[in-house]
């Protein structure tokens, strides 16, 4: 006969057994919802949205920036796509996808704005010196117009482009004040002149008298020039 041990029961002095209680289950209705932890930042979603605008912005202007250093020391007939994406560290099929050819590609870079300011808010024997002192700031903040500079005195396309700049741009802002308006054309290569000629030496070869020049004593030394240029009714 199989030997039982002896149940707690049977101890003398031992605690009462007593069956395990089971809970009841908490109704449906009264269980709180799982919730997700509460995060500051966007939905990966849309912080996933937020970022792809900013890359696109960040490739579009390595691919300037590498095309228009390609264009300044190649050409424009001998710069290759493949090139500018190697300057700038993506595919190629990438500078395609944003702009088309190289043709498409040149005139993005080739896009300036040169804000010139409007002369008839000024008196007139400031206008010279406004006009200066604006494009030597322009200059000296944005490099667009330092590298197209160079495009420019490199290749026929890029002196073409910034002749169509000055040609758009600055003849408006001179026929409002030349005493003449039918000259503005004529007046606005004297004055184009003066300042691309100064950007060159002081920008792009960097001719140390040139680059030397205080930017209030450069506007000194020019704006007499494009003041005569602007105003004086004979040569």
């Amino acid at each position: 006969m199989a030997e039982h041990a002896p149940s707690m029961d049977a101890v003398p002095g031992a605690a009462p057994t007593t069956a395990p209680v089971a809970l009841p289950d908490a109704p449906a209705d009264t269980a709180e919802p799982a919730t997700a932890p509460a995060t500051d930042g966007p939905a990966p979603d849309e912080a996933a949205d937020a970022a792809r605008p900013r890359r696109s912005d960040a490739t579009r202007a390595a691919i300037l920036a590498a095309a228009r250093d390609r264009f300044a020391a190649d050409g424009y007939e001998r710069a290759t796509i493949r090139a500018i994406a190697r300057d700038a560290a993506i595919d190629p099929s990438m500078v395609m996808r944003y702009y088309g050819n190289k043709a498409g590609l040149f005139a993005a870079t080739s896009e300036i704005e040169v804000h010139a300011p409007d002369l008839t808010h000024y008196p007139r024997d400031e206008a010279g010196a406004r006009l200066v002192r604006h494009f030597v700031e322009r200059w000296e903040s944005d490099e667009t117009l330092t590298a197209m500079m160079r495009v420019g005195v490199t290749n026929e396309a890029g002196a073409e482009r910034m002749r169509g700049v000055f040609a758009e741009q600055i003849k408006p802002v001179l026929a409002a004040v030349c005493p003449v308006p039918e000259e503005a054309p004529t007046r606005a290569a004297l004055i184009a002149s003066q300042i691309l000629g100064m950007a060159l030496c002081r920008y792009v070869l960097h001719i140390p008298p040139a680059v030397d020049l205080g930017r209030d004593e450069l506007i000194a030394w020019l704006a007499p020039t494009v003041q005569r240029y602007l105003t004086a009714e004979h040569p």
